[in-house]
């Protein structure tokens, strides 16, 4: 089994900033994509921004230039700073990694998500 648990999301005035963490555990051979995605009330979930082992990057327009995605990959770790926030940034964050287990091969896992919430 694999675990993803989020950390530092809060409350915060527009114009601040964040820095989200997600940290993956469990029995786990290797990760390739990790990312973070978010779901406001009354909207589906949307992608914020997705890495790769090997580094590269993929963003929504809307956060482009605002937040900045990144890994480590000897602690399984994945972060999302966040910077300029707006109020329409909140929502619930998730964490979502492509994961390859030591038993059951690969396999989509998520976080249980972390609210953000920015004031204006």
């Amino acid at each position: 089994q694999v675990q993803l648990v989020e950390s530092g999301g809060g409350l915060v005035q527009a114009g601040g900033s964040l820095r989200l963490s997600c940290a993956a555990s469990g029995s786990i051979f290797s990760i390739n994509t990790m990312g973070w995605y978010r779901q406001a009330p009354g909207k589906q979930r949307e992608l914020v921004a997705t890495i790769t082992s090997g580094g590269s990057t993929n963003y929504a327009d809307s956060v482009k230039g605002r937040f900045t995605i990144s890994r480590d990959n000897a602690k399984n770790t994945v972060y999302l700073q966040m910077n300029s926030l707006k109020p329409e940034d909140t929502a619930v964050y998730s964490c979502n990694a492509f994961v390859r287990t030591k038993v059951a091969g690969w396999g989509d896992y998520w976080g249980q998500g972390t609210q953000v919430t920015v004031s204006s």
